[in-house]
């Protein structure tokens, strides 16, 4: 069975998930956007053995930290969609303009594409394309586990910006719609900030997308 801890790193206290198959201990880390040292420490606690990155998109409190921790354990990188790519170059801009210490710039190991899966050890998850706030943005569902890492797709109360270069919130809107909601409504989704919820919740009271929204 996947297994999660979410830590919330950076001065934007983005969420960032250590994931694990429970019968291997092999694991994965969700959109490291830095701490480090603060994430490696937590996977010794645990007893894991990193596997791979996996990014959902390629902001800079997601993915600021991914080139520094992938060159230290020589990991793979895969993700996002390569709708992303021109978030990947623009990094270090990035990095200045937020106060972020200076991204090391990377090339994803691998691409995702929409009915993608990814496996850590015995677990394997779904990989969805969720455009809208980012045109590359991917989430990954665990079936089995009932869990979904949904980056800034969803939020509880609220949906990702899509005021950023390339957003659009017709996209985001039909990709919560056509992709997040028939996950089920017992899901429990996992957003880049903030706290978790269930997909039903969002799906009947979320303001932005919920079936009382009007929009």
């Amino acid at each position: 069975m996947l297994r999660y801890r979410t830590l919330p790193v950076t001065a934007f206290a983005q969420n960032c998930s250590i994931v694990w198959c429970d019968q291997t201990m092999e694991a994965a880390v969700i959109d490291p956007g830095g701490e480090v040292e603060r994430l490696l420490a937590t996977v010794a606690d645990l007893g894991l053995k990193l596997q791979a990155i996996w990014l959902t998109h390629a902001h800079i409190d997601h993915a600021g930290a991914v080139g520094e921790l992938a060159a230290r354990l020589d990991l793979p990188i895969v993700g996002p969609h390569p709708g992303d790519q021109f978030w990947i170059d623009a990094l270090p801009q990035q990095s200045a303009m937020f106060g972020f210490p200076l991204a090391q710039h990377f090339s994803p190991t691998r691409w995702l594409q929409d009915g993608d899966t990814v496996q850590i050890g015995q677990s394997v998850l779904a990989v969805r394309h969720c455009p809208g706030h980012t045109p590359g943005h991917v989430v990954f569902h665990s079936a089995e586990a009932q869990r979904v890492f949904v980056g800034d797709v969803l939020f509880a109360g609220s949906i990702g910006r899509t005021d950023f270069p390339q957003g659009n919130h017709a996209q985001l809107l039909a990709s919560i719609r056509e992709k997040l909601w028939p996950m089920g409504d017992a899901t429990v989704f996992i957003p880049g900030h903030g706290p978790e919820g269930t997909l039903g919740e969002e799906r009947r009271f979320n303001p932005y997308v919920g079936e009382r929204s009007g929009a």
